[in-house]
């Protein structure tokens, strides 16, 4: 069983996810900040692979990526720093990405490697449902790697079925079809959970975009497993104060 099972076996609510860019703040604080993440209390870290070109990222997590790249970080000097990352991190990491790098890469290549590094899942926004069935999800599967696909509040419910059905993991539920760090109305986005919960999905429903603090973590765990929270935290990291600290400070806020 997969940890992402493993870990919606054990706690099927309140699941925090927690993304994070890799090589931000500084190139070498990938793991510490990963660390620090799974101590105080995030279940799943979404680690971010920083691209010049994310269409779904918003400009805080844009920035993170600029600044990233800049200070060296690659797909391989990231696999590079996560080599010993199963010593003491033992939550879910799912990678998420975009398609262009890695496929310069090789996309065979950089599953293997994901899969020999302890990494447990992918989230690729911009792998089309067709090539996904066809093309790379056998590579996927082989590599013992989760799936995550994304569904918006105009996701037709034909294709949300399709996309629960090949999802692995969990879904990720975008709260509403627009960037990533933007305030969100809250009772619009209840509705839509509330149509997912009467849909009686396969996976687990995790809700991002828009979720920064207590009161919307609060808000979409009322209507589903959980919630991903990307830009605040960022935006928490960009302040330059110590990561532990940051880190602590910014969950205890959320779950407490």
């Amino acid at each position: 069983m997969s940890r992402l099972k493993e870990l919606f076996k054990k706690q099927n609510e309140r699941v925090l996810n927690v993304y994070c860019t890799a090589g931000y703040p500084q190139l070498n604080s990938t793991l510490q900040v990963m660390e620090s993440l799974q101590a105080n209390g995030a279940n799943i870290i979404e680690l971010g692979m920083p691209y010049s070109d994310p269409l779904a990222d918003g400009e805080v997590i844009q920035s993170s990526g600029n600044v990233a790249i800049a200070n060296g970080m690659t797909i391989d000097t990231l696999f590079e720093q996560l080599k010993t990352m199963r010593e003491n991190i033992h939550i879910p990491v799912v990678l998420m990405g975009y398609m262009n790098p890695i496929l310069q890469y090789g996309f065979e290549t950089f599953c293997k490697k994901a899969k020999a590094v302890g990494v447990d899942g992918l989230i690729l926004p911009d792998l089309p449902l067709y090539e996904f069935e066809h093309i790379y999800g056998k590579t996927i599967q082989e590599n013992n790697l989760d799936f995550v696909f994304l569904v918006t509040p105009e996701t037709p419910e034909d294709r949300l079925r399709k996309l629960d059905s090949l999802s692995t993991g969990f879904l990720y539920a975008v709260s509403s079809s627009a960037t990533t760090g933007k305030d969100k109305d809250f009772s619009k986005v209840a509705l839509y959970l509330q149509k997912l919960q009467a849909m009686q999905l396969k996976n687990p429903v995790l809700v991002g975009f828009g979720i920064k603090d207590k009161e919307t973590f609060n808000a979409v765990c009322a209507y589903s497993n959980g919630a991903i929270i990307g830009s605040a935290y960022i935006n928490a990291l960009s302040k330059g104060n110590s990561v532990s600290d940051t880190t602590a400070q910014f969950l205890n806020v959320v779950l407490n």
